[in-house]
């Protein structure tokens, strides 16, 4: 065993060195977040604010609006002010606690999205019992759990990782990562590895495994009905599916990288993969959800004192409210 060497600080040693196109940079991603924000609150504001919209689909919207502004709080500030500075240093407590904060909105973000996956499973597949199945009672205990249960977990591991000995202080990162420092522990982490793996399974596998379930029986019974009626799930599906996807593909990059030898791949290519994490669902989120939805976009355009065009064929228009997808249709057991 190595000398376990106690610091105060650890060292965040991914930042590539661009000179004065740090400021260039400063200013690319203060926008960027000034953009999150903006986007996400108006989200939530225009659901808080309309009754019409008080209906579990778009109240889960507005807590993924929620989660995205709670992530990208917790990476956005911190890298913003190591964009401009020489140094690169953060402080254990900053440092377990942007982990905690980080890894709890990557765990919310699927936890939200697998809830909002049962929603519109009960919604296609069992519409004439919709509103029993999914009354407020039932929205915020699923909203409870989903919120709670990451945040026990998340708190378990970081009483485990701040007693772990440490045989250095250089994290290849640009933000704090469990990972990265039980990668600096100086015992064996064979035992990590596959309490890490296990949790893996339980927190990724699962939730996604249930989510595709769940669209398999919306595409059977999508598959029994008419083309109006595959059109409507699918206008209503879609922003989920695409959610689900980006969050898929980042976090894979993410988990990809962080097993990776970073000395061996390009610097601006690892911290473009490691940015993708927190940087685009908070992006993508609010403008899936606001340009695919027709009554979020019809509120966004009035709050704009825009008149979108969409009264053209008003006799046409299709109903997003997914709760009636297919309430002319007898309920359908999975």
């Amino acid at each position: 065993m190595e000398n376990s060497t106690v610091s105060f600080y650890f060292n965040l040693t991914m930042f590539v060195n661009i000179g004065p196109y740090y400021y260039l940079a400063f200013v690319f991603f203060l926008l960027l977040y000034s953009c999150i924000v903006s986007a996400n609150l108006v989200v939530m504001l225009i659901i808080s604010r309309e009754s019409t919209l008080h209906k579990p689909m778009y109240i889960f919207i507005a807590f993924l609006s929620f989660n995205s502004l709670y992530g990208s709080a917790g990476f956005f500030p911190r890298f913003l002010v190591d964009l401009v500075s020489d140094s690169h240093l953060i402080s254990r407590p900053a440092c377990f606690t942007q982990i905690f904060v980080i890894y709890t909105y990557a765990s919310y973000e699927i936890t939200i999205l697998t809830i909002m996956a049962y929603d519109r499973y009960v919604a296609v597949c069992h519409p004439l019992h919709y509103h029993r199945k999914m009354n407020s009672k039932t929205v915020y205990t699923l909203a409870f759990f989903a919120w709670m249960c990451p945040a026990c977990y998340l708190t378990l591991s970081i009483i485990m990782l701040v007693r772990l000995p440490l045989c250095g202080n250089n994290i290849q990162k640009v933000y704090c990562a469990s990972w990265n420092i039980v990668k600096l522990s100086c015992l064996t982490t064979a035992i990590n590895n596959i309490v890490a793996m296990m949790a893996a399974i339980i927190i990724t596998f699962l939730p996604f495994g249930f989510i595709l379930y769940t669209y398999l029986r919306i595409v059977i019974v999508c598959w029994k009905n008419s083309s109006e009626v595959r059109e409507k799930v699918l206008q209503s599906c879609l922003p989920h599916v695409i959610s689900v996807g980006v969050y898929s593909l980042t976090s894979f990059s993410d988990v990809a990288l962080s097993r990776q030898n970073l000395e061996e791949i390009n610097p601006f290519v690892a911290v473009t993969l490691s940015l993708e994490f927190v940087v685009i669902p908070p992006v993508l989120n609010p403008l899936i959800y606001g340009l695919k939805l027709p009554e979020i976009r019809k509120h966004i355009f009035k709050m704009l004192h825009l008149e979108p065009q969409t009264k053209r064929n008003s006799s046409r228009t299709v109903q997003t409210d997914h709760v009636n997808v297919l309430c002319c249709k007898p309920d359908i057991n999975p």
